[in-house]
């Protein structure tokens, strides 16, 4: 997978710097606790005349005077992050520091990182300045690489700074495009230019038939052995009709309210988990058939069920396919349904790509009603292939239940029309080549 960066992020070796911590400083627990039991020993050692505990609290409260005292004038630490190169096993390079200012004897670190649960580190200023992590991208579209806070620890840790903002390093991740073969078609090819032969009479297609010489009909056009084999009266010319080329309306639907992975006890953790998720195979699909499409000069439009917004209708060219693969790149889950008052207006003819999980209604009603206007309708499942390992046995009732209605919803498309494509499935080619076939009118 190809790594792009967000148009507001850094460049490759500039630094994002974030604000240092802010000027409050916060007294250790330590030395409170340590102030406190000198007190109480003081006080102890006067009302029981103990000379013992007057021993004991002396050096608690000689620490507590110096720390009191060596509270750093300074704001702390600042921390900035730089994303460097791509490693051949496919992790991004960041590199990190954290500059701490006035008297600090270590670092506090705060480190999110896009694999893993969020860790914290203890570090010297002098290794601060040189942090270098490696981080595992194994999901495409948006997502943050890196996230790194800091905060100064005064000498012998009785003062911690305010953490300040956290330097961020963010990236665009492009999903790999994948070869598609066969492509198929609307039912009926309106458009006027294109790679595709239609039914209709005109030039560039394949040979249709031969007939009488009409008005309108290009000289070139005369066949003159059909002429002399057919001809039956003087000035009578035949000539050879072909087929026009045209071109295929085609509309890509994402459904990005949710995204799940394929591990089913991972659909409700806080942090992603490696393999690919529902959106990362709805980012591939979508970039691979948009590209495919271009490629036979289509024109290819886009729509989130998300977020209306970013709707992009069908046209063709190199510049228009480079806003759908952006588009597509860009598109994030966004943790809530919302439902359409209305289904999106299409091209006339064209044919409909729903790529969804359809664990839920809306994505069902909207390919219905596409499929009622007359559209041919695909609908692409996404959902990755599951693993129910780490369920317990309630967990895996209620997911009988969820592929019952998974399951109700898909069968009612296909009764209504639809067609399936199950984009995980091996044998994904071989449904294609079915799809892309002409259908037989009855």
């Amino acid at each position: 997978m190809s790594l792009w960066s967000r148009a507001r992020m850094p460049g490759p070796r500039e630094r994002e710097e974030a604000p240092a911590g802010g000027s409050g400083w916060a007294l250790s627990p330590g030395v409170t606790a340590a102030a406190i039991v000198a007190m109480v020993c003081l006080v102890a050692a006067f009302v029981m005349s103990r000379v013992e505990l007057v021993l004991v609290a002396a050096p608690l409260l000689l620490a507590a005077v110096l720390g009191w005292s060596s509270r750093p004038q300074a704001a702390g630490a600042r921390t900035s992050v730089a994303i460097g190169g791509d490693d051949p096993d496919g992790r991004v390079r960041v590199d990190a520091v954290a500059e701490a200012e006035g008297g600090v004897d270590g670092v506090h670190l705060r480190i999110h990182r896009a694999d893993r649960e969020p860790e914290d580190a203890v570090v010297t200023p002098a290794n601060a300045a040189r942090l270098r992590f490696r981080v595992a991208v194994s999901h495409s579209g948006p997502q943050r690489i890196l996230s790194i806070a800091a905060r100064g620890i005064g000498p012998d840790a009785a003062w911690t700074g305010d953490p300040g903002l956290p330097a961020v390093a963010e990236r665009v991740v492009r999903p790999a495009a994948q070869r598609v073969r066969s492509l198929p078609l609307p039912a009926r090819l309106l458009g006027l230019t294109g790679a595709h032969v239609s039914s209709r009479p005109g030039d560039g297609g394949e040979f249709r038939d031969i007939d009488r010489f009409r008005p309108g009909d290009r000289l070139r056009r005369i066949d003159w052995k059909a002429t002399a084999r057919l001809a039956q009266r003087p000035g009578e010319l035949y000539v050879r009709r072909t087929t026009a080329t045209s071109d295929a309306a085609v509309q890509l639907v994402i459904d990005a309210r949710d995204d799940v992975p394929g591990a089913v006890a991972g659909w409700a953790a806080p942090y992603p988990r490696p393999g690919a998720t529902s959106l990362d195979l709805a980012r591939e699909a979508a970039v691979s058939l948009a590209g495919a499409y271009a490629a036979a000069s289509d024109r290819v439009g886009f729509d989130d069920l998300s977020d209306a917004r970013r709707a992009l209708p069908p046209r063709a060219g190199a510049r228009h396919l480079s806003r759908v693969l952006r588009a597509v790149e860009l598109t994030t889950a966004h943790g809530s349904a919302t439902e359409r008052a209305r289904a999106p207006r299409l091209a006339q003819g064209a044919v409909v790509f729903v790529l969804s999980t359809f664990l839920d209604d809306q994505a069902m009603r909207l390919a219905l009603t596409w499929r009622a206007a007359g559209h041919r309708v695909i609908v692409v499942d996404v959902l990755p292939p599951r693993s129910v390992a780490e369920l317990p046995a309630r967990e895996r009732f209620a997911l009988r239940v969820v592929d019952l209605e998974r399951a109700l919803r898909l069968d009612r498309l296909r009764a209504a029309g639809a067609e399936l494509l199950e984009w995980s499935s091996p044998d994904r080619d071989a449904t294609l080549r079915r799809l892309a076939t002409p259908r037989r009118r009855p």
